[in-house]
């Protein structure tokens, strides 16, 4: 769609909002360009203006806490009981009992391919060496979930039972999933103390949104006619509710306990770096930190067996499923009991078994040697893309190209060269008719040579303040100047620009591999044959295990973590894309091809319009995602907020977590909201 339009009657041009917007933002960058040398609060905020927010925050937060330390301590106290009686239950029943009845459930909930899910996975923990670790985790996720489920279903529940509240809900559910997961852990420390409890708690915490989100849509789709028959039933409100809507909804609740099962495990792990406690997580941080890869990859590994475990035999419980044989499941749980006896009086436990260890030496040796061998080309590769890419996107080019990376100085004439050759291209898109194109190509290229984490203020500020009035008008603008005001003014503006650039780039990256593997899949039933099991895979890992691969090979610093990032995120853009693309009603592709168009002409021209919005929805999550893992990724190197909450959980600085990690979570609000506002704005003009 041209976005400037020949009005006929001598009117001359209606420029859009767009190209109004773009050309609002251009005249500001280059306002701070041309004048930020004389007037240095053009492009770095006052100090003078900048609110201690960090000393407000730790002073009201700190108060708070120490309000609510003695009823934490005691719920802390409380809390600890169950937890240690079913580690205790898991730790010391005999390992085949508790394979056989894994196995047993495995049966019953999918059959025979659901039981050998369950049978070697099990197994391959018991063999594996850590199964004491393995059960301690488990023990805090059978703990943690069904917190979290309760809480999930009461926050849900409430939003439906009073609509007024939905939009409150909405947005506490919002904080809670955008807030960085480290961000829980620093009050939560001060409140709980170290040890499991904090992290069974901030496992909860970020368990429930998943849970409650889906609670909600599953009441909000109970069809009408069974309402109706409940009311006419006679029945109460609560009668209505518990015995009628409840049930019918009971496919998409158990939708959500999936993802609240995936979501406590991940956290669960997350929370191994308190310390305190022996399970995999701890196994997984102790070995990274130690540079011993075949461990740790082999721990993770188990996190990642227990992971696909619990998410298929979960994600079964929401799918019809034909009933299964309980005398096979009894069966297969008499056998593992007549075993787990065997093996007491044999005196076997898997505490001393670690038939893995010699693979997980090898691996360390293999990953020693290619190191070794190929270190040069593993390093080219990491400075390749570190010196022309990450770093002028962060630095700009101005600051990046130096005879050390590129081979010459930049000087005055190259920005001159660029900014011409630049606004050369952005004038012949405005000349074809196509004049936001060409300006938001000459602001890029501002930015690229200035540098995301040097960018002047206002350039930033103005920019998502003109997206937010182009996506959905004057109340996102609003909404997005407080948010970004609050960083601005809070001291915590330049490391925002640090994470916004890394986890930016990321998107970036994710968007083109994503969108391409996205398309490849929804034309090639072949290609979503190999790349279906990868995301599922992919999807199914913790975040911190993530981060052993990379370092394997590339060791501690931003590469690795964009990496990291670029893994965990790249999975919603696949998915969303291909959705999106096979999606199209099938009235659009057969009047397409009544009307001569191909294969390729449909995809571009009718497919990839209608999957617009699928498409931008699966940018939200990617975006999402990216931020998420931007603070695990402090572990491995990063700069920016990550690093601030990472250091303030060290610390127990709550000033420092809370306000470092709310300005991630603005970062991560500001582009969610962006993006939905575009995606509804493409659903109106589909008329969907």
């Amino acid at each position: 769609m041209a976005v400037v339009e020949e009005v006929s009657g001598g009117r001359g041009l209606d420029i859009t909002r767009g190209a109004k917007a773009a050309l609002l933002v251009l005249a500001v960058g280059i306002t701070c360009r041309l004048l930020g040398a004389q007037f240095d609060w053009l492009v770095a905020w006052p100090e003078a203006l900048t609110v201690p927010m960090t000393d407000w925050v730790g002073a009201v937060v700190g108060w708070f806490l120490s309000v609510f330390k003695p009823v934490a301590r005691a719920f802390s106290y409380l809390i600890s009981f169950p937890m240690e009686w079913v580690g205790a239950v898991l730790r010391y029943s005999p390992w085949p009992l508790t394979v056989g009845l894994v196995t047993a459930l495995g049966w019953l909930i999918g059959g025979a391919r659901m039981a050998a899910l369950g049978f070697f996975g099990l197994s391959f923990v018991v063999i594996s060496g850590y199964w004491t670790e393995g059960m301690n985790t488990l023990a805090l996720v059978a703990v943690s979930v069904p917190l979290a489920a309760i809480m999930g279903m009461a926050i849900g529940i409430a939003a439906f039972e009073f609509p007024r509240f939905k939009g409150a809900v909405n947005a506490l559910l919002d904080i809670m999933q955008t807030v960085p997961t480290f961000a829980y852990l620093t009050p939560l420390i001060v409140l709980f103390g170290f040890g499991p409890v904090v992290g069974l708690i901030a496992s909860a915490i970020y368990a429930a949104p998943p849970m409650a989100r889906n609670v909600l849509l599953g009441l909000e789709r109970v069809e009408e006619d069974i309402r109706e028959a409940a009311v006419m039933s006679g029945g109460t409100r609560r009668q209505q509710l518990f015995l009628i809507e409840l049930p019918a909804a009971g496919q998409q609740i158990m939708v959500g306990f999936n993802q609240c099962l995936m979501a406590a495990l991940s956290m669960v792990i997350i929370a191994a770096v308190i310390g305190g406690f022996k399970d995999i997580g701890w196994e997984v941080l102790l070995t990274m930190r130690k540079a011993q890869f075949g461990p740790a990859f082999l721990a993770g590994t188990v996190i990642v067996v227990f992971a696909v475990v619990i998410d298929r035999m979960s994600a079964a419980l929401a799918e019809p499923r034909e009933p299964q044989s309980k005398r096979v499941a009894l069966g297969i749980f008499a056998i593992g009991a007549g075993v787990a006896l065997w093996s007491v009086f044999a005196g076997w436990s898997p505490n001393g078994v670690a038939w893995l260890d010699g693979w997980a030496e090898a691996v360390d040796a293999g990953v020693g040697t290619f190191t070794a061998n190929n270190g040069a080309t593993l390093d080219a590769v990491k400075n390749t893309s570190m010196f022309y890419g990450l770093l002028p996107l962060r630095i700009g080019l101005a600051d990046a190209v130096l005879p050390f990376t590129w081979g010459f100085q930049w000087t005055a004439m190259h920005s001159l060269m660029f900014f011409a050759a630049s606004a050369a291209i952005g004038g012949l898109l405005a000349w074809r008719d196509h004049l936001t194109a060409g300006v938001v190509v000459v602001i890029a290229a501002l930015l690229l040579e200035i540098g995301i984490a040097q960018a002047p203020w206002p350039l930033m500020l103005v920019g998502a303040a003109a997206l937010g009035w182009v996506a959905s008008g004057w109340k996102l603008v609003r909404l997005v100047v407080i948010l970004l005001g609050l960083i601005l003014i809070s001291g915590l503006w330049e490391r925002a620009l640090l994470s916004l650039y890394l986890s930016g780039a990321s998107v970036a990256a994710c968007a083109f591999v994503g969108g391409v593997l996205g398309f490849l899949s929804a034309m090639s039933t072949r290609v979503w044959t190999v790349v279906r099991p990868i995301c599922d895979m992919l999807q199914t890992i913790p975040l911190f295990v993530f981060l052993i691969p990379v370092l394997m090979f590339f060791q501690i610093g931003e590469f690795s973590a964009f990496l990291a990032i670029c893994m965990y995120a790249v999975v919603p853009m696949i998915r969303y894309t291909r959705q999106g693309l096979i999606s199209t009603p099938e009235e659009m592709i057969e009047a397409a091809t009544a009307s001569g168009a191909g294969k390729w002409q449909t995809m571009f021209e009718v497919r990839a319009p209608y999957a617009a919005p699928t498409i931008l929805l699966g940018l939200n999550q990617t975006i999402l995602y990216a931020f998420a893992m931007l603070v695990i990724a402090a572990l491995i190197g990063t700069t920016g907020l990550g690093q601030s909450i990472y250091l303030a959980l060290g610390q127990a600085d709550v000033g420092l977590g809370v306000t470092a990690g709310a300005a991630m979570a603005i970062l991560a609000l500001v582009a969610d909201r962006l993006v939905q506002g575009f995606a509804e704005e493409r659903r109106k003009a589909l008329g969907l």
